[in-house]
Parts: structure tokens; sequence; C-alpha cells
């Protein structure tokens, strides 16, 4: 019989600011997040033990995580859904910080290109998301995994994602 552990974390269900993103720019926005003036870091953070961003600009993120033995396929290395995630979430950053106040958007297509296996305990991760093209509806983004330690590349990929007018939530 497998050893059984346990796992428990600790997450904010406060999320998306509505009221903030209607007057703030993505970058702004996300910007005001991360110094912790408004709303909370997405709980997918926490649940994939995904850090704040490290670098934020116009179309460009970084952030990190670290993989750990929660997150093992049949195989014993790391699904890749957890790279799909990263990638995902590093080209959805890149994509916000372009947007101007009252918008918002939602990943249309997700690409991803494995390039190694990730190990359990193989060490942190860096993401690197990057604006490619932003238009009026739809905007594209690449962005990369890689090794902190070892510099290898461990996935990359590609998003297209819809531009749309936020409502405000009450």
């Amino acid at each position: 019989m497998a050893l059984r552990k346990t796992r428990t974390y600790e997450y904010s269900e406060v999320g998306f600011d509505s009221l903030s993103a209607m007057r703030l720019s993505g970058l702004e926005y996300m910007r005001s997040m991360v110094a912790g003036e408004i709303g909370a870091p997405p709980s997918i953070g926490d649940t994939m033990g995904m850090s704040i961003p490290k670098e934020l600009d116009y179309g460009y993120v970084t952030f990190e995580a670290e993989p750990g033995d929660f997150l093992l396929n049949p195989m014993g290395s790391v699904h890749g859904g957890f790279a799909a995630t990263l990638l995902d979430s590093a080209l959805g950053v890149a994509v916000h910080t372009s947007l101007d106040a009252g918008l918002g958007f939602t990943t249309a297509e997700l690409k991803v290109n494995y390039t190694r296996a990730i190990k359990p305990n193989g060490g942190k991760l860096q993401a690197e998301g990057r604006l490619i093209h932003r238009g009026r509806q739809m905007a594209t983004a690449e962005a990369r995994l890689t090794g902190i330690e070892d510099g290898k590349l461990y996935a990359h990929g590609s998003a297209t994602c819809f531009i749309f007018p936020l409502r405000p939530q009450s």
C-alpha cells in the first residue's frame, strides 16, 4: 500500500476587484494587487505554489513556482498541467498588463510545448511571459518555463486572448 500524505494550505477567497478594474489600467491593477492595496492574489497561486510576480511591467511578467510530490503523474514526474498552468498564468498576466481600465480578457487558445520532464525535487522554476501583439479585441503572448538553478527550458507556450469590456459587479 502506498504511503499517504496530507497537504494543507491557506488561500484567500477574495479575488478580482471589479471596481478597481474599472478605474485602473491592467498594469496599475496588477501592481496594486501585488502591493496588497486591492483584492488578493488569485487562489491558484496558493494552490500551485506560485509566487506573486517578481518582475512586472507593460507586457512582461516573471514569477516562480516550486514543483512537489503532490503534483505527480503516473510516470512519477510532475503532471503537465502544472507547467500548463504556470504558462497560462504568465501569458495571461502579460496580456493583462496591456489592458486599459474597464477591459478584461480570457484565454481563447493555449498552446504548450513540453521540452523535458519536471521532477518533483528539481528546484524552483521561473515562468516568464511576454506580450507579442495587442489589438482591439485580441492579444497574443509567449511564455517560457525555465529552471532557476539549472537554466534549462522545461516548457514554452503561446496564447491568444479575447479582450472585452468589463461589467461592474456588485
